[in-house]
């Protein structure tokens, strides 16, 4: 692999303190590196501080989101390997080699945090969260779902560019799509610094519900019976624990009964449906690679 292959992407929004000296540090570590940073519609210098330190600077005339500056990042990288940072100054560009030399037998590699290194206690148990059930829904321990620090061939991003949502959060979405679709990924160890300056666009309600609703909407996307099937048969389970009661103290078959058997049978077969639509969809996005939303 050439260094000329290789596009460094830093989505960023109102960074104008931090992104002169991100560049600059990324430029004299690796300078055949393409190095890539999106404005999301920033109201500050970001752009001309990015373009002033070497970068390649895209602006959106807007806000529209971390997700879709990763996306504008994508469609403009010239490289066969991508790298993704935050452009916050928490991620260390000497991180970088050790990612890609992994990514010699992965298809994605992602630098992990550990749980002393969140950004708050709320955040770092948000994110547990989320990775036990990426966990589960992926059958495949997930240490750190939300990282933002990441490298990736460009030939498997094209092929999820489509599913990323404009906003948060795109290493969900595509860190299941790897996992979902059978190929690999490798976590690193990486020291995670504090913000040199700005603040987090983070809430942690507001984004942690959007967190759940994402993750749940990409399980559905590529494994929705590992969904479907436990809400049916806690619904079978509640139907059958509740029928039995009023047997014993009634003595009868109650309407209630019979509709949470209903339900858990209407659930599984929803799920069953659901299962042979992902597999009609995952067949398209291997087909199409370069269908873009």
């Amino acid at each position: 692999m050439t260094e000329s292959s290789v596009s460094i992407i830093l989505p960023c929004y109102n960074e104008a303190q931090t992104i002169g000296s991100i560049v600059a540090e990324i430029r004299a570590q690796y300078p055949a590196y393409e190095i890539i940073v999106v404005d999301d519609g920033s109201n500050d210098a970001t752009f001309q501080t990015a373009k002033k330190a070497g970068a390649k600077p895209f602006r959106h005339p807007y806000n529209i989101g971390n997700g879709a500056a990763v996306k504008t990042g994508i469609r403009n990288a010239k490289g066969n390997v991508l790298v993704f940072m935050d452009a916050d100054g928490q991620h260390n560009p000497k991180d970088i080699a050790p990612m890609i030399d992994a990514l010699s037998e992965y298809d994605m590699v992602v630098g992990a945090r550990s749980m002393e290194q969140q950004a708050s206690l709320f955040r770092g148990v948000g994110n547990f969260l989320c990775n036990m059930v990426a966990s589960y829904v992926a059958k495949f321990k997930v240490k750190d779902l939300t990282s933002g620090f990441r490298c990736v061939r460009s030939s498997v991003a094209n092929r999820f560019l489509y599913l990323l949502p404009n906003r948060y959060s795109y290493p969900t979405t595509s860190t299941l799509y790897i996992l979902r679709t059978g190929r690999s990924l490798k976590y690193l160890d990486i020291d995670v610094s504090t913000r040199r300056g700005g603040k987090s666009n983070i809430k942690v309600f507001r984004d942690g519900i959007r967190f759940f609703l994402i993750i749940t909407k990409i399980c559905t996307l590529f494994s929705p019976f590992r969904i479907f099937l436990p809400v049916s048969a806690l619904t079978f389970v509640t139907g059958l624990c509740y029928y039995l009661y009023t047997y014993i103290s009634w003595g009868r078959f109650t309407n209630m009964s019979a509709l949470m058997f209903t339900t858990a049978i209407i659930v599984f077969m929803i799920g069953l449906v659901s299962e042979q639509i992902c597999q009609i969809v995952y067949e398209r996005s291997e087909k199409f690679p370069d269908r873009d939303n």
